[in-house]
């Protein structure tokens, strides 16, 4: 069965065309929310109320377009969402020159060459470990592609939060990398 027999099924809520939906979508969608999440358990709850707007929302699907982009939207609202729902006020963080001049361990960082050999998961672990503030925006900026503008008016902060929240999630995940570079290193 092909995604738009599958969508079509879905329309006429045939549960075996939403399981085929579910399972065809799930490790895409599950790795979007693993980037918004802390853990795994919080990833798959986010996932799951994601996949239920999918579902209520599927009749306003237009079949010309391009579905997966479409899901993955929803996905990504819903974890935004999620925590604005859970952490009461974390996105607002105090604004500082998101211009600075790059720190000695920033230009250390920069070289694409020193990070080639990291591990999916071990990257995936450190952006985890970033607060919720700056995990979000560096999502949404460098991995989901929206402009600071967009994730001002969709998180209702200010344009230059958002850069300094992605100047600041920056600056700890290449520390953060860093550091697990040299651990390695020493092995």
């Amino acid at each position: 069965m092909n995604e738009a027999d599958i969508i079509k099924g879905c329309l006429k809520n045939d549960r075996a065309s939403q399981k085929q939906l579910y399972e065809l979508y799930y490790g895409k969608m599950l790795g979007i929310c693993l980037r918004y999440s802390k853990t795994t358990t919080e990833a798959k709850d986010i996932l799951h109320e994601g996949f239920l707007k999918v579902f209520t929302a599927l009749k306003t699907f237009d079949l010309h377009t391009t579905f997966e982009n479409w899901i993955k939207k929803i996905i990504v609202t819903t974890a935004v969402d999620h925590l604005r729902r859970n952490k009461h006020n974390y996105l607002i963080v105090s604004t500082v020159n998101a211009y600075e001049k790059p720190t000695p361990i920033e230009e250390v960082v920069n070289d694409d060459a020193a990070f080639a050999n990291i591990d999916k998961e071990e990257l995936l672990k450190a952006v985890q470990e970033l607060t919720p503030a700056y995990r979000t925006v560096f999502n949404l900026f460098l991995i989901d592609g929206y402009t600071h503008k967009e994730i001002a008016e969709i998180l209702d902060i200010s344009e230059d939060t958002s850069k300094s929240n992605l100047s600041k999630a920056k600056f700890n995940l290449k520390k953060h990398l860093t550091h697990l570079i040299k651990a390695v290193n020493k092995k």
